[in-house]
C-alpha cells in the first residue's frame, strides 16, 4: 500500500502476534508484535513494507508504530499476561530523541500492570550503520529499567560479531532463511555456528527465527536454540494462543531429535573405540617408532580404506615426522611439514593434555580442512612419551557412514 493510503486509514493499523516457543518448556514464552491493516473483514495486509521503505518519513513511522504499541500493550495488560513481549525498533529512529518517547509510553503501562523486565526491545542488526557506541549507551539505559534487548535479523548475510558483542543483548535472534538457500549452505551454517558460539560467551539465548520445516527445528534444536519463531510453529494472528499450543508436535520432535542425536553419539564412539584398539594394537606390534616416517609407512596398509593422511607431533604441537598423505591410492612422503607447529590450532593442546591424563585417543568433531577444504575428522593417539599420532579421515569414509559426519 502507499504510505499515505496508510496514514489516511491509520485506524485500521492494528497488532498481530507470532508466538515465540521455548525448547525447556515447550511452552508459549511470548510474542513478536507485528504491524497489520485490515482492509475488509477478510483482507490483512503486513505493513513490513512500510517499515522497511527508506522513503518514508519518520513522521509516519512513528505515527503508526505508537498506534501498534498502544494497542499492543493494552492487550497484554488488560489480559494481566506475563509472557514477553517483543517490540522492533528502528535504532537509528530510536536515537533521535535517545528513546526517551518509547520509554515515556511504556512507563504510562507500568500502573496498569506491565512489567518492563517483560519488555525486549528487538534492534535489526542490519539496518543501524551510526555509531554504535551511542546505541551502546541507549541499551545500557534501557537496561537500567529491566527492559531486555535483542538484536535481530543476524545470520543472514553475515554478521559483525565485535559490535554485537558490544551490545552485549539478552537475546540473539538468528535468522534461519538461509538454510533454505543451498548455494554456500556451508558456510552460512559457519557463521550460525559462530553466533551460537557467541551468545555462549555473552550470556545471551538464542532465539531462532524464520522457522518454516522440521529439519530447521533440528538445526536451533542442535546448535543451542531455546527459543523457536516461526511459521512452523505458528502463524501471525490477532490474539494470543493457549501456551500448549505447539507442546505435542515439540515434545514429539524432540524425542525424534533425541533418538537420532543418540543414534550418532553411539556411532562415534564406537568409531573412537575401533580406532584406538587398531592403534594400540599397531604400536604393541612395532614396539620401535624411532625412525618414525618408516613406522608411518609400515602402518598405512592399516588405514588405507579410513585416512587420506597422517603424522606425529610431539606434546608442543611440533610435527616431528613427515606427512604421509594418499594420493590417487598410493601414499606419498611429504617431508617438508617436520617441525611445523600445530599448536596455534583450536583445541590442540587441550587435547594433548587430555591425551596424556586420560592414556587414550579423542576424536575431534567435523571441520574443515585447511588444505582439501573438505570434511574431516582428525583422531589423535599418544603412541610414545611425548609423541602423539594425527590420523586425518577421509570425507569419503565419513559421507559412507553419514552417522559419523
Amino acid at each position: 500500500m502507499d504510505p499515505l493510503d496508510i496514514m489516511t486509514n491509520i485506524e485500521r493499523v492494528i497488532p498481530y502476534y507470532q508466538a515465540i516457543f521455548s525448547a525447556d518448556q515447550q511452552e508459549v514464552v511470548g510474542y513478536e508484535v507485528l504491524g497489520r491493516i485490515q482492509i475488509d473483514e477478510k483482507n490483512v495486509l503486513s505493513l513490513g513494507p512500510f517499515f522497511h521503505d527508506k522513503n518514508v518519513p519518520d513522521e509516519y513511522f512513528l505515527e503508526v508504530e505508537k498506534k501498534i504499541i498502544h494497542q499492543a500493550l493494552t492487550d497484554y495488560t488488560s489480559g494481566k499476561k506475563s509472557f514477553l513481549l517483543f517490540i522492533n525498533q528502528n535504532a537509528s529512529v530510536l536515537l533521535e530523541d535517545q528513546g526517551e518517547s518509547l520509554l515515556e509510553l511504556l512507563l504510562s503501562y507500568v500502573p496498569k500492570g506491565l512489567n518492563l523486565e517483560n519488555i525486549v526491545l528487538e534492534i535489526d542488526e542490519h539496518t543501524y550503520d551510526g555509531d554504535v557506541e551511542h546505541l551502546q549507551h541507549l541499551v545500557n539505559y534501557y537496561k537500567t529499567f529491566g527492559i531486555q534487548i535483542a538484536v535481530s535479523n543476524i545470520g543472514e548475510s553475515g554478521s559483525d560479531l565485535d559490535r554485537i558483542g558490544r551490545l552485549s543483548p539478552n537475546i540473539l535472534k538468528v535468522d534461519l532463511k538461509v538454510l533454505r538457500q543451498s548455494h554456500e549452505l556451508s558456510a552460512h551454517q559457519d557463521v550460525l555456528f559462530s553466533l551460537a558460539v557467541l551468545s555462549r560467551k555473552i550470556g545471551a539465548t538464542l532465539l531462532y527465527e524464520n522457522m518454516e520445516a522440521s529439519y530447521q527445528l533440528q538445526y536451533a534444536w542442535r546448535h543451542g536454540g531455546r527459543y523457536y519463531q516461526g511459521y512452523y510453529l505458528h502463524k501471525p494472528g490477532p490474539a494470543f494462543i493457549q501456551e500448549d499450543y505447539a507442546k505435542t508436535v515439540l515434545i514429539d520432535k524432540f524425542q525424534h531429535f533425541i533418538r537420532y542425536e543418540k543414534r550418532k553419539l553411539e556411532a562415534i564412539q564406537q568409531l573412537t573405540e575401533m580406532l584406538q584398539n587398531k592403534i594400540q594394537q599397531l604400536v604393541g606390534r612395532n614396539k620401535k617408532t624411532e625412525e618414525l616416517d618408516d613406522w608411518l609407512h609400515a602402518i598405512t596398509k592399516d588405514f588405507s580404506e579410513i585416512s587420506f593422511r597422517m603424522y606425529v607431533c610431539d606434546e608442543n604441537g611440533f610435527q616431528l615426522s613427515s606427512n604421509l598423505i594418499k594420493k590417487q591410492g598410493k601414499w606419498e612422503l611429504q617431508p617438508e611439514y617436520k617441525q611445523k607447529n600445530w599448536s596455534w590450532r583450536p583445541y590442540f593442546l587441550e587435547y594433548v593434555m587430555k591425551m596424556r591424563v586420560e592414556k587414550k585417543g579423542l576424536l575431534s568433531d567435523v571441520y574443515s580442512d585447511i588444505e582439501t577444504g573438505e570434511t574431516v575428522r582428525t583422531f589423535s593417539y599418544p603412541i610414545n612419551n611425548g609423541q602423539f599420532i594425527y590420523i586425518d579421515l577421509a570425507y569419503e569414509y565419513l559421507y559412507e557412514n553419514q552417522d559419523f559426519l
